[in-house]
């Protein structure tokens, strides 16, 4: 069996890289918040807040969920509830066209025998693709690669 190579700054032998020292201070931050307190002990002085609140930050994730929900707020409340006004208005109007495709009983049939699915997510996948059961198991099965 053929070796995976490896690249060129892998060496046999070498150990783990380091983490970046942003790393070791906000891991060294959050396992002083696991940490029992002795009762002898003074409150700790030596945390490192700015490490501690960059953890408390990356433990939700990549931050951006913040920033975004952030740049949210400052767009005034009426453009929102006219965005999702607009939003629901499409879906609606969508949903009521698909509502409105006849579906073949046979190309049901075919599909929910060939996909193994049932014939109502058959024909739910047949009115999202007008009817067209050649493009609807074409989409079933691109989806599911």
């Amino acid at each position: 069996m053929a070796e995976e190579r490896q690249p060129a700054t892998v060496q046999e032998g070498m150990d783990a890289p380091e983490p970046p020292a942003t790393d070791r201070a906000e891991a060294k931050a959050l396992s002083t918040l696991d940490a029992k307190p002795d009762d002898d002990a003074g409150p700790k002085k030596d945390l490192d807040m700015k490490a501690l609140n960059a953890a408390m930050q990356n433990l939700g994730g990549s931050g951006g969920e913040e920033k975004k929900a952030a740049e949210a707020s400052t767009v005034p409340t009426s453009k929102k509830k006219t965005e999702a006004a607009e939003a629901t208005r499409k879906r609606a109007e969508e949903e009521a066209r698909r509502k409105a495709v006849r579906v073949d009983a046979g190309d049901v049939g075919v599909v929910a025998e060939q996909l193994d699915m049932s014939k109502a997510q058959a024909t739910d996948l047949l009115r999202w693709h007008d009817a067209d059961a050649a493009k609807a198991m074409k989409a079933w099965i691109t989806a599911a690669v």
